[in-house]
Order: structure tokens, then sequence, then C-alpha cells
């Protein structure tokens, strides 16, 4: 059985789901620039992950920061 990203824990790093889907798939774009297959290769076990799950893992575990930027209101 294959283990899932934890969630939980990658919540705690975020405001709301959808910011956390948001930072998700920024991670993913960002490890997607680094090679074109869909999956890596976990460092610790040797098996295939998605990059989305382990763009999940990055969160959950402060790999990666979510930045929140405030766009100025335009006036006129």
């Amino acid at each position: 059985m294959s283990r899932r990203p934890n969630i939980e824990e990658a919540l705690k790093k975020v405001s709301s789901r959808y910011e956390l889907v948001h930072a998700a798939a920024k991670r993913v774009s960002q490890l997607l620039e680094r090679g074109e297959d869909i999956f890596i290769r976990d460092k610790k076990t040797g098996q295939l992950i998605k990059k989305t799950f382990q763009a999940i893992e990055d969160i959950a575990e402060g790999k990666v920061r979510v930045v929140k930027v405030r766009r100025q209101e335009e006036n006129g």
C-alpha cells in the first residue's frame, strides 16, 4: 500500500485548503522545471512518488515556505 501525503501537517502551514492547493500547484511547477517526468525517487525508500505528493510533503515538512503576496489596489 502506498503512503499518503501528510495533509494535516501541511494544513498547519497555510490558512486554508485552497491556499494549500495553490501552494502545492506552484511547488509542482518548480519540481517539473527540474525534470520532465512526473515521478521522482524518494531518497529514503527509493520508491517512485508523484511530484504532487512531494509538493505536499515539502510544505508539511517546512522545506518550502508559503509566502502571501498582497497586491496594491489600483485607484482609478
